[in-house]
């Protein structure tokens, strides 16, 4: 089959940019022009693999601008739960992970087969329970702490940098999971200065399966995928250029200006889809007297399951989510939800960026009440 064979979508409201973003115009446009190029092996000495080298160690100097850190940290990866277990493996030494009970799925099983998971308990606002992380540092319970800048279901902001010192007085390794941050919080690594972080592509309007796990500075750590000398040994395989050199572009639009003018608009945008879907009776925001990352709201609604209200707004014409996206083919119910004490089968999650306009919102706005209405009638 080829791509004009491809049926077109309609216009439609696409609110699950947590999950990926649609490619920025200036990435499809470098994509392009790379296409045209001939594909060579960026390890090899002659002139075609040169440009090819050039064109990764560009995107990687610009993916390290966006954090705030060196290039040789950003080591490419094909996804941020290859980013994970690459740091869960590499530098947790068998010694296990301590991570609070709202943590992406690749941490829990990645732990699982690394020394195993010890959790934390969260408030019911979502944020980590200081006491009790403190309390489970001091107790030796592992040898990695795993957190989020970000929560990649709720969007809950946590004090990251309290925890990162809480750790690192117990002698406690880190790895910061910041994918759902970057390109909507100011993010910089480089003062934060964790053992490994997580970004990754998609999510900033760069192409799919590609991330990056960022390492500090002097750390050593053990490959998860050897057998070949790229990224200096530090993860084998040829390099993926085209999802590379996207990742850089995405990361080069996204200036400190840009990040102001689309965390403003993400945040304008969130209030308004919050704002009618509480006009729904029986429906909550999760997390709504934390702080939050400005693109991502997590709702609950009451009477009906997930997948019921995502088929019946598909059909309407908005792409929705629930549960956690590392959970999306299963639609299973939300544990990020479930360890905040909340009802996990009956969750929402809306999610904006670059490309959401004020027409995708009011598409919502006035779909999204009846949807519900409709399907808690039908239940009765």
């Amino acid at each position: 089959m080829t791509l004009t064979a491809v049926p077109r979508p309609e216009v439609r409201a696409y609110l699950d940019h947590a999950t990926t973003s649609p490619l920025r115009p200036e990435v499809i446009e470098a994509l392009s022009e790379l296409l045209a190029l001939p594909q060579a092996d960026p390890g090899r000495p002659y002139r075609e693999a040169l440009v090819s080298r050039e064109l990764i160690e560009d995107a990687r100097s610009s993916v390290a601008q966006l954090v705030a850190v060196t290039p040789r940290q950003v080591i490419f990866t094909s996804s941020i739960a290859e980013s994970v277990n690459t740091a869960i493996a590499g530098l947790a030494d068998g010694g296990g992970v301590l991570a609070p009970a709202t943590e992406r799925k690749s941490v829990v099983d990645a732990a699982a087969q690394h020394g195993g998971l010890a959790t934390v308990a969260v408030t019911d606002a979502g944020t980590v329970d200081l006491d009790l992380l403190d309390a489970r540092l001091a107790s030796g319970a592992a040898t990695m702490l795993a957190i989020s800048l970000a929560n990649h279901e709720t969007g809950v902001l946590d004090d990251v940098e309290r925890l990162i010192a809480s750790a690192r007085a117990h002698s406690v390794l880190v790895h910061l999971d910041a994918s759902s941050a970057v390109g909507h919080e100011s993010v910089d690594l480089g003062a934060l200065d964790p053992d490994a972080a997580t970004i990754s592509a998609e999510l900033i309007g760069g192409p799919l399966g590609t991330s990056a796990l960022i390492v500090r500075k002097g750390r050593p750590f053990d490959a998860l995928v050897v057998g070949g000398s790229q990224e200096r040994g530090r993860r084998a395989g040829l390099e993926n250029l085209l999802g590379i050199v996207g990742f850089g572009i995405a990361s080069a639009v996204l200036t400190a200006d840009c990040r102001t003018d689309e965390a403003a608009a993400a945040l304008r945008h969130r209030k308004r889809l919050e704002a009618a879907a509480l006009e729904v009776e029986g429906v909550a925001v999760v997390g709504q007297s934390s702080s939050r990352a400005p693109h991502l709201s997590c709702l609950t609604v009451a009477g009906v399951e997930a997948e019921p209200i995502l088929l019946g707004l598909d059909r309407e014409g908005i792409a929705v989510h629930s549960g956690s996206a590392c959970a999306s083919e299963a639609l299973e119910p939300s544990p990020v939800l479930a360890a905040m004490g909340l009802d996990a089968a009956r969750s929402l999650r809306l999610s904006v960026g670059w490309s959401t306009t004020d027409q995708e919102v009011d598409l919502f706005i006035d779909r999204f009440g009846p949807v519900v209405e409709r399907l808690r009638a039908l239940r009765a």
